[in-house]
């Protein structure tokens, strides 16, 4: 009887601390690189270039959870502007999402969100769901160096300025 209750036990301490099938994901941006690498249970699986936010609209750094996701979101601030697989993670919008102006990707030229190449978005966008956001986390570290802000509308040597390649939403 004893034996059949600690198998009990164990049977249903390993149910609770069983994370029902998902793994662990981590999406850690560097600004300093304008990278993103996506790790899952300890594993690099991605690495792709990004566009952070630069000049007065920098990317937060931090630990974040993600807390929604929108696979076809427009910008209540930025002029409706297409938001493709959006993956939020502050409270005042910031969020991942994909960009048509790939020029872009690898330089800080954003208004705050991590953009990334629509194909790299969707891909993003479904592990995310599939992984469950509870179980993502979003590492953003660094700093937007100059070489990150050359060509940007925010380039340490120029000011601000408008480029035909910036997305004009972030």
């Amino acid at each position: 009887m004893p034996s059949r209750f600690i198998l009990l036990l164990v049977a249903i301490t390993a149910l609770l601390t069983s994370s029902a099938g998902h793994a662990t994901l981590l999406i850690e941006i560097d600004k300093s690189a304008q990278q993103m690498n996506v790790t899952i249970n300890d594993q690099s699986i991605y690495n792709w270039p990004v566009s952070t936010g630069a000049g007065d609209y920098e990317t937060p750094s931090g630990s974040f959870t993600p807390f929604r996701m929108e696979i076809d979101h427009r910008s209540d601030e930025w002029d409706d502007a297409p938001m493709p697989y959006s993956i939020f993670f502050t409270a005042n919008g910031v969020a991942v999402h994909g960009t048509h102006e790939v020029r872009s990707l690898g330089r800080a030229v954003s208004h705050g969100c991590v953009r990334l190449s629509l194909k790299n978005a969707a891909t993003l966008w479904k592990l995310v769901k599939q992984e469950k956001m509870a179980n993502t986390s979003i590492v953003i570290t660094g700093e937007a160096t100059d070489e990150a802000l050359q060509g940007s509308r925010f380039s340490p040597t120029s000011g601000p300025r408008r480029s035909f390649d910036i997305c004009s939403h972030c």
